[in-house]
């Protein structure tokens, strides 16, 4: 049984502790935030963990395996490099650092110390990202061509982080996931559309070398929540709607091809049937804390490691740079090694 600290207990803290609860392979032993209201909190819902007002008070303590860091991305680094130089497992949330210096500081100490260096990028471990990484690995989707994903709402408006790095994080850990290769270069522009806020809307355009393109449209100040993505392949095309009861990820057959006649039509048109397959219902932050004691008990690389959260980092960072250029392209470096 692993032996978790929560460092922070606001907005996401809860939700892993509760997780972590519920995983059958962790407790919580500590639970540590500077507002006595959120220790409140955390006392009536675990009240078998040890409360502190010091985070770091918490990282020393010996009884405290791994430590879960939920507070604001600014105290990232600082916090999740203490926890690695005290000899601790760390899961860290999205994004894993502010900048990419700091995010490749952390995989290198992680490495040197190591221990097991993971980020919370939930939406890995969700039954329809599993699905749809399924469908592209067995060829059943043939080449994919674009992922076009529509992350909007209203609020929540971030002090320390805009838009991009709040809500496009997803979409880009995604697309790391899914495609195993890294882009070639990013455009993006974005908008502060309140007065004295972070960038509340953006559009990123992402380029990988084999020609596959992904757009993403988020907006913190939008009427309704949508959170819709389409994979258009050669051979089927998804549609994978996260604000769906049921049905998230349904896979339709149809597509285009260039015509053979040069008297007919362009392209020609498929128009298939449509199927909704089967996912997994498991809760994916649950599966994602055992996935964290797995990897601490086995040694085992995570599915979202801190060099995976480092490449999610790198691109947020390209993005944020090409919006103070207009929009104009900002080249990546080094490709993604194959695994």
């Amino acid at each position: 049984m692993i032996n978790v600290g929560v460092a922070g207990y606001g907005y996401w803290g809860p939700n892993l502790a509760r997780a972590v609860s519920e995983s059958g392979c962790a407790r919580v032993e500590m639970i540590a935030d500077r507002d006595s209201t959120a220790r409140g909190r955390a006392a009536q819902r675990h009240p078998a963990a040890r409360l502190s007002d010091d985070i770091l008070e918490m990282i020393a303590d010996p009884k405290v395996d791994a430590v879960m860091i939920a507070t604001p991305v600014a105290s990232h680094f600082s916090l999740a490099m203490a926890a690695i130089q005290a000899g601790k497992h760390v899961l860290v949330e999205k994004p894993m650092a502010d900048t990419p210096q700091r995010a490749a500081q952390l995989v290198e100490a992680a490495a040197r110390k190591g221990v097991i260096l993971m980020v919370d990028h939930t939406f890995i471990y969700t039954g329809a990202v599993q699905k749809i990484s399924e469908l592209m690995h067995s060829g059943e989707l043939g080449k994919m061509y674009y992922y076009d994903s529509t992350r909007v709402n209203l609020g929540i408006f971030q002090r320390d982080v805009d838009v991009i790095w709040d809500l496009a994080v997803h979409d880009i850990a995604i697309l790391d996931h899914l495609l195993g290769a890294s882009p070639i270069a990013v455009s993006a522009s974005a908008a502060a559309c309140i007065k004295g806020s972070p960038a509340n809307m953006a559009h990123l355009s992402i380029y990988y070398d084999d020609g596959v393109m992904a757009y993403l449209n988020v907006n913190w100040l939008a009427p309704v929540k949508i959170r819709q993505t389409v994979i258009g392949g050669s051979q089927r095309m998804v549609i994978y709607d996260d604000m769906q009861t049921s049905e998230k990820v349904k896979v339709y057959d149809r597509g285009a091809a260039p015509g053979s006649d040069p008297y007919e039509p362009l392209v020609s048109y498929r128009l298939g049937d449509m199927r909704a397959p089967a996912l997994s219902s498991k809760e994916a932050l649950v599966t994602e804390v055992q996935e964290f004691a797995r990897c601490i008990d086995t040694k085992a690389t995570p599915l979202t490691d801190g060099v995976g959260g480092l490449r999610v980092v790198e691109l947020l960072a390209a993005a944020t740079l090409s919006t103070t250029r207009r929009g104009f392209p900002v080249e990546l470096g080094q490709k993604r090694e194959a695994s």
